[in-house]
């Protein structure tokens, strides 16, 4: 019988820096109500969002998703030759092909990586965060730079108040490396799974080329549906809803935001675990809110190196999942 080498595997992976990138342009909702029916104050009620940031059209989705990466390999302490593999989160390339990772890789100067994207929409970052930790820790990859990036502005109906309100563009990046001991992991194990009966609840119409949800069923399936996630990844990590110091969950309503956290604390979350609340100033921005929540966080001083934080991301497919990591 043949007989395959397998290659080394190591206890499992961390975090080793994140990184940042939003366009300079501030949208505030007193700028979107001059061109649709809306105001400040229903905005705010409904979503919790007060600006969001939108690139202008000579920005390009992989040219966030490279700034974002540069900086995470920085902050990691690594160099662009150090990386060797690519993952870029993203639903809202303007073409299939080429991929954003790729492109992604050659800006930053990262040679010759494997380099892929994922399409979980809103979960893609903890979809690719959970398979960078597997391809580490399986020895497939030593280094894994992992972006969520979205230029959510070229897929909206700007005239379309249900979704222009909420939508905005951006890139958060996490590089993932070894845990060589037990006692270095990490990144805890990905609660993941879909739903996709409810798939067409967000989707992109074929005519006009805009997303759409239906946000009342939305919001009635993350309120109801997401905790036992989040419930789930803390169980798979070992540990207690008690043992959350930080919760970011995907910047997708404050609403829904503050009803996840509220479940997690009737389960015995700390009353002082921070939460996320990031939409107010960059509204939702898919796969890359939860990395970029992770790096405003940190650069507010209310996330430090060495929390224990619960990720958890959901949305169009519908999909979700998240995981329990260690902050570096």
């Amino acid at each position: 019988m043949t007989r395959l080498n397998v290659a080394p595997s190591v206890a499992g992976a961390r975090i080793l820096g994140i990184g940042s990138s939003q366009p300079g342009k501030v949208v505030t909702n007193d700028d979107l109500a001059r061109t649709m029916d809306t105001n400040d104050q229903w905005i705010r009620e409904r979503v919790g969002i007060r600006e969001r940031r939108i690139a202008d059209e000579g920005t390009l989705l992989v040219d966030m998703a490279a700034e974002a990466g540069a900086r995470a390999v920085k902050d990691a302490g690594l160099t662009p030759a150090d990386v060797d593999t690519v993952i870029v989160a993203t639903c809202t390339m303007p073409t299939p092909i080429p991929n954003a990772a790729a492109q992604t890789a050659d800006r930053i100067g990262i040679a010759a990586p494997g380099a892929f994207d994922l399409n979980a929409a809103c979960a893609g970052f903890c979809f690719a965060l959970g398979t960078a930790a597997d391809l580490v820790r399986a020895g497939s990859a030593k280094n894994v730079l992992v972006v969520g990036a979205e230029k959510l502005s070229e897929w909206m109906d700007w005239t379309d108040r249900t979704t222009a309100i909420i939508f905005a563009d951006g890139a958060g990046a996490a590089v993932v490396g070894a845990a060589q001991d037990p006692a270095a992991v990490g990144i805890g194990p990905v609660a993941w799974g879909s739903a996709g009966d409810m798939a067409q609840t967000i989707h992109i119409k074929e005519e006009t080329h805009a997303l759409t949800q239906e946000g009342q069923a939305v919001f009635r399936w993350a309120t109801t549906q997401i905790a036992p996630v989040a419930l789930r990844a803390v169980e798979l990590a070992g540990l207690t809803p008690a043992d959350i110091d930080v919760f970011v969950p995907h910047q997708a309503n404050l609403r829904i935001i503050e009803a996840v956290a509220k479940k997690l604390r009737s389960h015995g979350a700390r009353e002082d675990m921070v939460v996320a609340d990031d939409i107010v100033h960059s509204g939702n921005t898919s796969s890359a809110s939860i990395p970029l929540a992770m790096d405003h966080m940190r650069a507010d001083g209310r996330l430090r190196s060495g929390d224990t934080a619960l990720l958890v991301g959901f949305g169009a497919g519908l999909s979700y999942a998240g995981q329990v990591v260690v902050c570096p």
